[in-house]
């Protein structure tokens, strides 16, 4: 018998060796993504708390030689004609009121989509998703033109119920409910539950992850948009924070530290519904894609 050549074995510390290796460039990469995308944050709140002069020189600073809130208080003594805390009460109520419409909406039509048979579901789905495809600008002057005729231009209604129904949301809602099983709504028929019953009581129960992850990225677009209210808004006391920051800079000068100081002011209810909906979040969109 011909003698089998022995194969070498790694050593044990050789294998751990290279897993702590992997670990360590791993935790450096993440590390360095998280000064990446915190940087700039850091830098803003920084800013904010810088005199004028400190936030113009050229040689630019992290912490501020002397901090002071004067942009701070710049910004909420504003005249009649940069009313901050309107706009921030404005864009809370546009963002809020979009963030559920876009809920109740998509939820709906999502479960249609994905429980219900109709002639024509398999068109009508394709016709749904194809509008992601379509630049967003385009739907600009019609938008505007419907909302003359309703005679809602310089109102909230002109920034909140435009938004209120979307591709995205309807897409997003049908992925997690065609993973949920369906063993639950057949069980709940065979004790008698109508679809309502079973679509309030049975699957958004389920779903509070993807509703949750979808209210924040309804709330954030809304939240951030700038080109509608842009459009739609006229008077001082109706804008909402993205174009109203815009009246803080002026018109031949640019304080630095008051746009900053309103940039903190429109970044802070983002990051902190974000920190308290972050688990739903996470769960949300790793499970949103198990199934299609």
């Amino acid at each position: 018998m011909a003698a089998v050549a022995e194969r070498p074995i790694a050593a044990p510390e050789e294998g751990a060796g290279r897993r702590v290796l992997t670990m360590l460039a791993s935790y450096a990469a993440l590390i360095a993504m998280t000064i990446l995308f915190i940087a700039p944050l850091v830098y803003m709140g920084s800013t904010a708390f810088k005199t004028n002069q400190e936030a113009t020189q050229v040689t630019p600073t992290w912490v501020p030689a002397e901090p002071s809130s004067t942009a701070f208080d710049a910004i909420l003594t504003r005249s009649e004609q940069t009313p901050v805390f309107r706009w921030f009460f404005n864009s809370m109520l546009a963002a809020v009121g979009q963030a559920l419409l876009v809920v109740i909406t998509a939820s709906m039509a999502a479960y249609a989509l994905a429980r219900m048979e109709f002639p024509g579901k398999r068109i009508l789905t394709a016709m749904i998703l194809s509008t992601l495809f379509i630049p967003a600008i385009i739907f600009l002057m019609p938008t505007y033109l419907i909302l003359d005729k309703l005679r809602w231009l310089d109102s909230l209604l002109a920034v909140t119920i435009p938004g209120a129904a979307g591709a995205i949301g309807v897409f997003l809602l049908r992925q997690f409910f065609v993973s949920l099983p369906k063993e639950l709504e057949e069980a709940a028929v065979l004790d008698g539950a109508s679809r309502w019953k079973i679509f309030f009581r049975v699957i958004l129960p389920l779903s509070k992850p993807a509703l949750a992850t979808l209210f924040l990225l309804a709330f954030l677009t809304n939240w951030n948009d700038f080109l509608l209210p842009l459009f739609v808004l006229f008077s001082p006391e109706a804008l909402t924070l993205p174009p109203g920051l815009g009246l803080l800079q002026g018109s031949y000068t640019t304080s630095y530290e008051i746009i900053m100081a309103g940039a903190v002011v429109a970044t802070v209810p983002a990051l902190v519904l974000f920190i308290l909906a972050q688990r739903f979040i996470i769960e949300g969109v790793s499970s949103t894609g198990i199934k299609g």
